[in-house]
């Protein structure tokens, strides 16, 4: 449906409208994927008139995303500031939340994905606001299950969050009578994960004998320099200095950044290939979905190409690349479907698409958020939660 004003009328909200309309593009394409000539044109009004109301792409950016948190903040305050039970307070500010990335589920993630492409201070204010929600959230859960260590409420509500989040990462949906109610349970199943009592860390991966081949060495330091510092903050220059030769001398391997970032990406969807055929070797489908999640969080947590894939659909590339890669990680997730439908036969196939997103973003979301990812048994806790948000554990 489209969010375009007819050319005769004039919106009560005419900012607040410019800004979803971009929000919808953000999502979409990235931030730097989208111009303000784009955001007028979806709008439906001229450039000039779209500088009336923001001074710059930024700005509209920064507007889209601190009202993503001014709803989290008003939906916690109402929750938590009523005098029922923590457990009705707990409910009431899930559905809150699920009513808000039901409705609004085009901005439900932006804040953790477009948020760096903000000013510091910006930024800072960002981190502060969601921080103080999450502590509240962190105590509110710690009234009920007083048992966890403040950390370990903290990782649970981060990944609650990101099951709000997942909503903006996909297109499947369901009638909203359900939708909510949805989102709402597979945040209860995360809130209410035991987690796996801490085993000895796993010993780190021996290195591989022999030299790298320099095609070898210059994909490895592009990928690490896009997962630290963004695809397009890195030029040619920096990747050749990285790998300890001439910029120029990196097009000899590559012709372009976008072909390093379609190598990327075709490098993490082989890892993936490869333990999806070994996990499918389980004895049945409920045990070869539990191993397909292991597999996962153990890829995205020790190589850095899947991370770097993910912003692949955003970036400036031949488009039969960038249908090549959709189609691989689509692919990727039919076989988490696949089987989480042959596991539950009764559950819709597009409940079960909305359980599998949810799963793989809190993977993705924790895995890239500083404070979380620094924990030592993360691989065990992160695939305890994706087990209960997929209904294994």
């Amino acid at each position: 449906m489209s969010t375009s004003p007819s050319r005769g009328t004039r919106p009560r909200d005419r900012k607040a409208q410019l800004a979803a309309v971009a929000a919808e593009l953000f999502r979409a394409r990235g931030f730097h994927g989208v111009g303000i000539n784009d955001i007028a044109a979806s709008a439906g009004v001229t450039g000039p008139a779209l500088y009336r109301h923001f001074a710059d792409k930024q700005a509209i950016l920064a507007y889209v995303v601190l009202a993503g948190i001014d709803d989290m903040e008003s939906a916690t305050a109402a929750a938590l500031a009523d005098s029922a039970p923590p457990l009705e307070q707990l409910d009431a500010l899930l559905t809150g939340l699920a009513t808000q990335a039901v409705e609004r589920r085009e901005i439900a993630a932006l804040w953790r994905w477009e948020g760096p492409h903000l000013p510091r201070e910006q930024r800072r204010e960002i981190r502060r606001r969601s921080g103080a929600v999450l502590d509240a959230w962190t105590k509110a859960l710690l009234t009920l299950r007083p048992e966890l260590s403040a950390d370990e409420a903290e990782l649970l509500c981060w990944a609650a969050l990101s099951v709000f989040g997942s909503v903006a990462v996909h297109h499947t949906s369901v009638a909203r009578k359900r939708f909510v109610p949805l989102l709402v349970e597979l945040a209860l199943a995360v809130l209410n994960v035991s987690l796996p009592v801490p085993a000895e860390p796993v010993a780190p991966v021996a290195s591989s004998l022999g030299t790298p081949s320099r095609r070898e060495q210059v994909l490895s330091a592009a990928t690490g320099l896009f997962a630290e510092r963004g695809f397009h903050t890195v030029s040619m220059e920096d990747i050749g200095a990285a790998a300890g030769i001439a910029g120029p001398s990196v097009y000899r391997h590559f012709p372009s950044k976008a072909a390093l970032m379609v190598a990327i990406g075709h490098r993490a969807a082989d890892r993936l290939a490869l333990a999806a055929e070994q996990a499918l070797q389980a004895p049945d489908e409920r045990a070869a979905l539990g191993r397909l999640a292991a597999s996962y969080v153990h890829i995205l947590l020790r190589t850095p190409e899947l991370l770097v894939s993910f912003t692949a659909d955003r970036v400036t590339m031949p488009e039969r690349d960038k249908a090549d890669l959709r189609r691989v990680q689509r692919d990727y997730v039919d076989q988490w479907v696949s089987l989480l439908c042959a596991v539950f036969p009764e559950l819709p196939a597009r409940e079960a698409k909305i359980r599998v997103h949810a799963a793989l973003t809190i993977a993705n979301d924790l895995s890239r958020t500083g404070r979380i990812r620094s924990r030592p048994h993360l691989q065990t806790e992160l695939t305890a939660v994706l087990h209960a948000v997929l209904g294994l554990d």
